[in-house]
């Protein structure tokens, strides 16, 4: 007997979620997020290059879950952690998680849980419920990445925001806006379909 897992994001919807689908979902976003970190640009003054993570993570998040997406989100981490070069620009290791954008990496599993959460509450639905809640998720990674940073680079509140967050701000505020579009039409679409 299949067992189903009732959901209200959008792959419950347009998707019937036994465990099987499922698991097949939290790895293929964990892989989705991997190839997202392949398109990466480094920046000559800070360790931390821009990428395509974040825009990655909202869309899990909001897509999964919370649980499947902390854990498809957990789950890349521990494959880059173990050696598969899932991590930006091919890298893999410990190493890179107990580097300056290793929090970045961690907050990620939070961010996913939380877009999954509001999610789960049909906060994906439209453009103006999605964006606030993609700029919270965007929030909480930078809130887990930017302490880290400053831990492992040793550097002053000034110098973290110089090299963790202002490069960064622009391309996040177009990320969100692109997945707060994204998210409420596919929830059109998958509607339009159901009827």
């Amino acid at each position: 007997m299949q067992t189903t897992i009732p959901s209200r994001v959008i792959t419950g919807f347009a998707l019937p979620r036994s465990a099987a689908v499922t698991a097949a979902l939290v790895v293929g976003f964990a892989l989705f997020t991997a190839l997202s970190a392949q398109v990466a640009i480094p920046l000559p003054f800070t360790p931390v290059p821009i990428s395509g993570q974040t825009f990655a993570v909202l869309l899990t998040g909001a897509a999964l879950g919370s649980s499947a997406g902390a854990i498809s989100m957990g789950l890349y981490l521990m494959l880059g952690v173990v050696g598969f070069p899932f991590f930006t620009a091919g890298a893999s290791g410990m190493e890179v998680i107990t580097g300056a954008t290793g929090g970045y990496i961690v907050g990620f599993i939070l961010a996913a849980w939380v877009v999954g959460a509001l999610a789960e509450r049909q906060q994906d639905r439209t453009v103006a419920t999605a964006v606030p809640a993609f700029f919270l998720g965007s929030a909480i990674i930078y809130m887990v990445g930017l302490p880290w940073l400053a831990v492992v680079g040793n550097f002053s509140f000034a110098q973290t925001l110089e090299y963790g967050l202002t490069p960064f701000v622009i391309g996040d505020l177009v990320k969100i806006g692109l997945a707060g579009v994204l998210l409420p039409t596919a929830w059109k679409i998958a509607s339009l379909r159901s009827r």
